[in-house]
């Protein structure tokens, strides 16, 4: 499994190598979530540049990850830190069921009575 760190990567996208990224591990993942990470990370590194990963903690927490290099004078942080509070709250729904499936196919959590009632 990809790591990064403690963290294990999920996916990612770099706007100086113009590519995305997605760990093979998670293959099993439907193809419809799958194009949701892409677009949102591709999205993502086209508005505002620099390198995003999407990594779950050791908890199984689903974090944002963001660099840019240091010369990147076009790297726009204010921007970086609004458009990821944006896809907190539009995606809120999809990150918390990524979370969710980590938590028990990957740390192996029990499902507590009523969480896929949500």
């Amino acid at each position: 499994m990809e790591h990064d760190g403690d963290n294990v990567v999920l996916c990612g996208a770099n706007s100086y190598e113009q590519r995305f990224y997605f760990n093979q591990q998670f293959q099993s993942l439907p193809e419809s979530i799958k194009q949701d990470l892409k677009v949102m990370c591709v999205l993502y590194t086209e508005d505002v540049g620099g390198i995003l990963l999407l990594e779950f903690t050791e908890d199984g927490t689903l974090e944002f990850k963001v660099t840019a290099e240091e010369s990147d004078y076009l790297f726009d942080e204010i921007g970086s830190v609004l458009k990821i509070k944006q896809y907190r709250k539009e995606k809120r729904e999809l990150l918390e069921a990524l979370e969710m499936y980590y938590r028990v196919f990957y740390l192996g959590e029990e499902l507590e009575n009523g969480a896929m009632d949500k």
